[in-house]
């Protein structure tokens, strides 16, 4: 569903047609009477926009951060890349391939670019800064945020000829992580930043990957788009964490177990013929405090949450991060109370008015059934069908 509001509909209407705005409203007024009312003033623009072919769900050239909407397709959108992440593999029961993701940033906000299988091959070599160009994309809600994918059609452009973006990525804000005890951590959290003790290490996993495009092999040394190759190896790390309220299972991944070890790539690979030698590490990182900043996620074969790594800092003031973390709780206590505070008002205002409600609410007749309403989603569902 698009969630536009009445007046941006209006607008694209009028920018798409020659119709003024007076002409498209008469034509919504019109299209509400003649439903009787049973649809809202939005899903009536929905329809007569359809009606004179205009399409909601395709932007009408470029559009900036802060217009992506769930739902829209053919989204062309040009930014800086904030933040680059690693591409990683997956591999589930219904399909398995690669997915990889960075943060892209215009004057008007940062929304998060999320490419699949071959599409990863564009992130090789992309860099914070880069000027990105990227057509023919879709926009999806994850968790409660909206993003840009990239499907089979779309294209994405690294630093293209003659296109700039006026933007500081330094001076624009980031995407605030949610500081949280472990214990309050849900499969909703995103973007969360936890401070704990290390309390169990594991040594690290290695597996062999193809070296063209970073996707895992099997024994036979045989890539399903390249064929046979030389494989190189990628890693993983398991860590157990506590922070005295829980304690969590968190994921590392090759630069996370890198900047972790303070070690490069050769050194981290040396451990795969040689995994004694690992044993003074776990021994050094036991009883450390790290800050570390990632997602969570349901492990479903075990049934429990885990944190997967973004990001992890091992030089932590324990003192700061803990008056920081009251300081936050301290917040949101007063955020509640006062929300508590305005709704008791609200519902007292609602009480005097609801005498008057029940009144007329006497003279309906009480065995007539509600009427239907269309809403947004029926319309994009007439839409979808067209």
């Amino acid at each position: 569903m698009l969630n536009l509001p009445i007046e941006d509909i209006i607008q694209k209407i009028t920018e798409a047609t020659d119709k003024s705005a007076d002409d498209v409203k008469q034509q919504i007024k019109q299209k509400l009477d003649e439903l009787s009312g049973l649809i809202s003033e939005a899903g009536a623009a929905h329809i007569v926009a359809n009606e004179l072919g205009v399409k909601l769900m395709e932007p009408q050239g470029p559009i900036t951060v802060d217009k992506v909407l769930q739902g829209m397709r053919n989204i062309d959108i040009v930014g800086k890349a904030r933040q680059v992440y690693e591409v990683r593999e997956f591999n589930t029961e219904k399909r398995s391939g690669k997915v990889g993701n960075f943060l892209l940033t215009d004057k008007t906000g940062t929304t998060r670019v999320v490419l699949w299988n071959d599409h990863t091959e564009c992130m090789e070599g992309l860099e914070p800064g880069d000027v990105v160009k990227i057509t023919g994309a879709y926009a999806r809600e994850n968790n409660g945020r909206v993003e840009v994918h990239l499907g089979r059609e779309s294209k994405l452009y690294r630093n293209p000829e003659g296109v700039t973006v006026d933007v500081d990525i330094d001076a624009t804000p980031a995407q605030t992580a949610t500081k949280k005890k472990i214990v309050e951590l849900t499969e909703q959290d995103q973007n969360v930043t936890v401070t704990a003790t290390i309390v169990q290490v594991f040594n690290p996993r290695f597996f062999a990957v193809c070296p063209k495009c970073n996707a895992r092999i099997g024994e036979d040394s045989t890539c399903a788009t390249h064929g046979n190759i030389e494989p190189t190896y990628n890693y993983v790390m398991n860590l157990y964490l506590d922070d005295s309220s829980d304690n969590i299972r968190c994921v590392l991944w090759r630069e996370q177990i890198e900047r972790l070890l303070g070690k490069d790539r050769e050194a981290v690979l040396a451990f795969k013929e040689a995994p004694a030698a690992f044993e003074e590490y776990k021994t050094d990182l036991l009883g450390r405090i790290v800050k570390v900043r990632g997602r969570v996620k349901q492990n479903e074969a075990f049934g429990r949450l885990e944190l997967v790594a973004y990001d992890i800092d091992k030089e932590v003031d324990p003192e700061k991060e803990v008056a920081e973390l009251r300081h936050q709780e301290k917040k949101q206590r007063s955020e509640v109370v006062e929300k508590e505070t305005v709704n008791a008002t609200v519902d007292d205002d609602d009480k005097a008015e609801s005498v008057t409600a029940k009144q007329e609410t006497t003279l309906k007749d009480k065995s007539s059934p509600e009427e239907e309403v269309f809403t947004l989603d029926d319309v994009e569902d007439l839409e979808e069908l067209d």
